[in-house]
């Protein structure tokens, strides 16, 4: 079997490959991978757990195990004899109490009392969940040690073998046809590194596609004969139109997007198809499977055997026997052939009937004089139909409590393509929440939005319920906009825009009028009142308040394009004399009137619109101001119940509900 080689010129040739153990860039390399795993999981020991309660099949082989080893140790010297370029393969590593173990006795095959646990998709899920990746401490030579399942699982961390044997044995007992697989795959399946990944959240439910029935072409003249459906040639031209406009619009947005699309493509691999990593396969046949399928035991998530990310597969193992690989893999898995019955495609280590076995034949031929071959042959087909011995690993347990809590440490987070996904435990969180996902604009560093007052938000309200017919309030640092409905007065949109405060934000509960944000502008708009002419029925009111100016636009008359304005200044000119305000049209007013007016106004009524106009302003504000109180009861109320929730406990759970449990001791 052949891998994919190095083919850029920089590259480590493969005589430079065997020194990548102690170069100083490989060093770096592993340094730096190694660097992003937290604390907690690098630095644990695991020479530190206790062995000393383990059953004593943990620390002593049977007979029968010992002379599996044996026969595993002569399959190994044979096939390294014949496959001198072949890596070692992954027999019998040791286990937590220092024991070689044969790899298939480390697999118990195990069917948890859980429903959820009976499916392919429960098993992985639950085990990608519960245990914690810790990464090979050799990125290109698989482990030299193989703990129990039980050891895992109770100490929640593991390597990709670790996973896969846990995993693989939850599936043979939940009846999959499952194997443990030793192989090569991507850096960003090795790492876990699901950053370039679309989160499962986010996938749209692919539309499912029934194929057309053919139409069954009759020969009688019965047949009813529909007539052709006529289309128009000028729709035709339209469509084509779009069409192109659509395409056009998308190379554009990708060639914009170009910078991004560089970014999130996956980093160059010096270690590409070097990379040791184990996963689980699952044939079809058994559990109504239809297809062949790999699944990675880090993300629990499914992938085609002929997925790009798994770049080779050394050996596989279930239970009950251990198949070598014998195909080419320069093209990845893509091209293998499953069918483990064939001995030109998977050597397998232990015979289930007398056919010879096709590496020790092509041993005998090579190696053994004729005189030996008879007796070398009857002893050999006696040790590779040998019957594996059952399970050195207690029986995999788990406590309905370790199965809800799941997460090691009862939470887990999951960064995505552009998204995080954090996930918790029931019941760990006061408030309940148990799954949260947060979507990102972009790759760059981001910020979220808070409890905190002034900030990004959108509350929507039932108007039905408020007297001011309120439906939503947008609000951030600088602006507010408010949306009514079904208001007697026919307002239904108020924007505000505020300036610096040179104030810290207080509470609510404080005055107002020394706390709030100062007001710069305020705009409302609002509907027809058909009861009212177009050129006294207001459309839009603008209150430039920093500018001392009043714009008002009214609705358009029928028949017309343009709409009838007045704008007002404040700072009218005043009679220093007699203190008097002199109103003129020059100075206080500029009216724009779109056609004939029904009524002219004369100037004292221009002037008693202004001071209604000017009594309006104020009036606003301390709406504004009331509406920002609003806002922030709103938050202190929100945050009060966040720290005060108090969940509701099934009258059945009685580890939770504790008057249920009481009653039932009393029962």
């Amino acid at each position: 079997m052949e891998f994919q080689d190095l083919k850029e010129e920089e590259e480590p040739r493969e005589e430079e490959l065997k020194a990548l153990a102690i170069s100083d860039d490989f060093q770096k390399k592993v340094s730096l991978e190694q660097a992003c795993i937290p604390s907690d999981i690098a630095d644990f020991d695991w020479s530190s757990i206790d062995t000393s309660q383990l059953p004593s099949s943990y620390k002593i082989n049977s007979p029968k195990e010992k002379k599996l080893l044996h026969i595993a140790d002569s399959f190994l010297q044979r096939y390294a004899h014949l496959h001198p370029d072949r890596k070692p393969l992954f027999l019998h590593p040791v286990n937590e109490c220092g024991l070689q173990k044969f790899v298939s006795t480390t697999v118990r095959p195990t069917l948890l009392p859980y429903p959820e646990l009976y499916y392919w998709d429960g098993c992985a899920s639950f085990v990608s969940d519960y245990l914690t990746m810790v990464p090979l401490k050799s990125l290109v030579t698989p482990p030299t040690s193989l703990y129990s399942p039980t050891t895992i699982l109770k100490y929640q961390r593991g390597n990709c073998f670790d996973f896969s044997v846990l995993l693989c044995s939850m599936l043979i007992g939940a009846g999959y046809d499952a194997y443990c697989v030793h192989g090569y795959a991507s850096r960003e399946i090795c790492t876990l590194d699901e950053t370039l990944e679309l989160c499962p959240l986010l996938k749209k439910p692919q539309e499912r596609q029934v194929p057309k029935e053919e139409e069954k072409k009759s020969s009688s003249k019965y047949r009813i004969k529909f007539p052709p459906v006529r289309q128009s040639q000028f729709d035709l031209q339209q469509e084509a139109k779009k069409k192109a406009e659509a395409e056009a619009a998308q190379k554009k947005k990708e060639r914009e997007e170009g910078k991004v699309t560089e970014v999130e493509k996956p980093r160059r691999d010096r270690l590409h198809g070097l990379r040791v990593h184990a996963w689980v396969l699952v044939l079809s046949g058994k559990r109504e499977v239809p297809e062949t399928f790999f699944i990675n035991p880090f993300t629990g998530s499914s992938h085609s055997t002929k997925d790009e990310s798994f770049l080779g597969i050394e050996s596989i193992w279930n239970h009950r026997n251990y198949w070598v690989n014998t195909q080419d893999c320069r093209s990845g898995c893509k091209d293998l052939i499953f069918d483990l019955s064939n001995t030109i495609c998977w050597e397998i280590m232990l015979l289930e009937s007398k056919k010879p076995l096709q590496l020790l034949a092509d041993y005998k031929e090579n190696e053994l004089p004729d005189s030996n071959m008879d007796d070398m042959q009857e002893k050999e087909e006696e040790d590779m139909s040998f019957d594996i011995p059952p399970s050195w690993v207690a029986p995999i347990q788990l406590s309905p409590r370790e199965f809800e809590t799941r997460y090691s440490q009862g939470r887990k987070v999951i960064l995505y393509k552009k998204a995080k996904l954090e996930k918790w435990a029931p019941y760990l969180n006061r408030d309940g929440l148990v799954k949260r996902l947060t979507v990102y604009a972009d790759l760059e560093p981001h910020t979220y939005t808070s409890l905190e007052p002034e900030t990004d938000r959108t509350m929507e309200f039932y108007s039905e319920a408020r007297a001011d017919g309120l439906q939503k309030r947008l609000e951030n640092a600088r602006e507010m906009t408010e949306y009514f409905l079904g208001r007697d007065d026919f307002l239904h949109v108020r924007h505000t825009e505020f300036g610096q405060r040179e104030k810290n934000v207080h509470l609510a509960g404080t005055s107002t009028d020394t706390n709030s944000r100062p007001i710069t502008e305020i705009k409302e708009c609002f509907h027809r009142n058909v009861k009212k002419p177009a050129d006294e029925d207001v459309a839009e009111r603008t209150f430039l308040i920093t500018e001392e100016r009043i714009q008002l636009t009214y609705h358009l008359k029928d028949y017309y394009i343009t709409a009838s304005t007045k704008e007002f200044f404040k700072a009218t000119k005043r009679n220093r004399k007699r203190n008097e305000i002199s109103v003129t049209p020059e100075i206080s007013c500029i009216t724009y009137q779109a056609g004939p007016a029904e009524k002219e106004l004369s100037l004292f009524h221009l002037y008693d619109l202004l001071q209604e106009l000017k009594e309006e302003e104020k009036r606003l504000k301390r709406q504004v101001w009331q509406s920002e109180a609003e806002v922030l009861d709103i938050l202190k109320i929100c945050e009060d119940e966040e720290t005060t929730v108090k969940l509701s406990v099934s009258t059945y759970n009685t580890g939770r509900n504790e008057k249920r449990r009481q009653q039932y001791e009393v029962m």
